[in-house]
């Protein structure tokens, strides 16, 4: 249960929040917002094309020095860690979800182990697994791909080595972001692909699938939100709290980009591990924006 009051992480003093996965759709967003409050961002990733200059970057491979025992100096000893990075996000079977589990486990310890205290993660909505109606925090989740089932262990393996430990634990877990779509990899920016290429159509499924859709500059909000207190914490979604079903997104952001390009519903099938309708509970995060003045 939410607690009714709780106390904001002091905002006044400026901490070092360390951000990896920075370069990417989600992070690049989330590192501007961060620039906004009264904090040193560092922005760790292999490349800062998209990130914004007043950010301090590091490029850095975090998974191939996981455990150097320098790793927590090395990238700013912060006060607060966002992890981000993860490789293949939408490709849901790659192997590389499952090879990498354990670097992560091991960077995510190591930097636990050299003296960060609060860690927030990105989980998914997809460890949900195939659902029907709202999910709340606690709900069952029931992997049946590569991607969920890691992101899952991993979020497992942290909270059973933070159990006895000072550590704040943040479990992020995401749903269905969408805008700024030329540097995201959805159904969107490959419409605007498809577009820029002259075709008219594309093949599709029958768009009935409802997600909860929520616009990058909300997500990156709550995020921000969220680690800047640390009383509520473990599994927070970050979500809208309503669906939206897919051919209503994808009918809006063809009309409003002005294409010319058309959806050929049912072409396509469901994969068979999507939900139908999913959408979070978004009590918690609620709570913890009611009681965020952002600057």
């Amino acid at each position: 249960m939410v607690e009714k009051s709780f106390r904001l992480a002091e905002q006044t003093k400026s901490k070092n929040i360390l951000i990896t996965g920075a370069n990417g759709y989600i992070g690049s967003h989330i590192v501007s917002r961060l620039l906004r409050t009264q904090n040193n961002i560092i922005a760790v990733d292999f490349s800062n094309s998209n990130i914004d200059k007043n950010a301090h970057f590091i490029k850095y491979d975090i998974l191939k020095n996981a455990d150097n025992t320098n790793l927590y100096y090395n990238l700013g000893s912060p006060d607060i860690l966002v992890h981000l990075a993860w490789r293949d996000g939408f490709e849901h079977n790659a192997e590389s979800h499952i090879r990498d589990l354990s670097s992560h486990y091991l960077f995510i310890k190591n930097m636990i182990d050299s003296g960060c205290k609060h860690i927030a993660i990105a989980g998914s909505f997809r460890e949900y697994g195939p659902c029907k109606g709202m999910v709340s925090e606690n709900h069952h989740c029931v992997c049946d791909n590569n991607y969920s089932l890691a992101k899952q262990t991993l979020y497992r393996a942290i909270k059973l080595y933070i159990e006895n430990k000072s550590v704040c634990f943040q479990w992020l877990r995401f749903f269905t972001p969408y805008g700024d779509d030329e540097l995201n990899n959805s159904i969107l920016s490959k419409i605007l692909r498809w577009e820029h290429e002259g075709r008219l159509t594309f093949p599709f499924t029958d768009g009935t699938e409802s997600y909860d859709y929520i616009h990058i500059d909300e997500l990156s909000k709550q995020v921000v939100a969220a680690i800047h207190q640390t009383d509520i914490d473990d599994c927070i979604n970050i979500c809208t709290g309503k669906p939206t079903s897919l051919k209503e997104i994808v009918e809006t952001f063809i009309k409003e980009k002005k294409l010319k390009i058309k959806p050929e519903y049912g072409a396509f099938k469901s994969r068979a591990y999507d939900s139908t309708i999913i959408y979070g509970d978004n009590l918690k995060i609620q709570k913890i924006l009611e009681n965020y003045n952002e600057k």
